[in-house]
């Protein structure tokens, strides 16, 4: 058996996740597409369910993370913020720093499965 070890970190705001590892995954896949629709089909997941995240989040946030432009004669599109970039950057270094802060924890509690 293969073991993972995997951080979920989650930013509340009252009873809602602001920020956490899916809505971070899905600014990451709208980064690389430029599409809510590509980032949500990365994930199996509907448009307007991807949409519900990214609307969820940039409300929660001080300043958008994502910004859409309609479609028109130069097509529309989606793009990440400066904030939106932010996140991720942020959110996948305290995964990093958590990772190795915990690496001794985290070998100590693989040992003690069964192989």
């Amino acid at each position: 058996m293969k073991t993972k070890i995997q951080f979920r970190l989650r930013v509340y705001q009252d009873d809602s996740i602001a920020i956490g590892p899916g809505k971070v995954a899905l600014l990451e896949a709208i980064a690389e597409t430029g599409s809510i629709s590509a980032a949500a089909r990365q994930f199996n997941m509907s448009y307007r369910r991807a949409w519900l995240l990214i609307d969820q989040m940039n409300r929660a946030l001080s300043q958008p993370a994502v910004a859409t432009a309609t479609g028109g004669a130069h097509g529309g599109g989606t793009r990440l913020t400066p904030v939106g970039e932010d996140i991720i950057k942020h959110y996948r270094a305290i995964e990093s720093t958590s990772r190795i802060a915990a690496a001794e924890d985290i070998a100590a509690l693989t040992r003690l499965l069964a192989p």
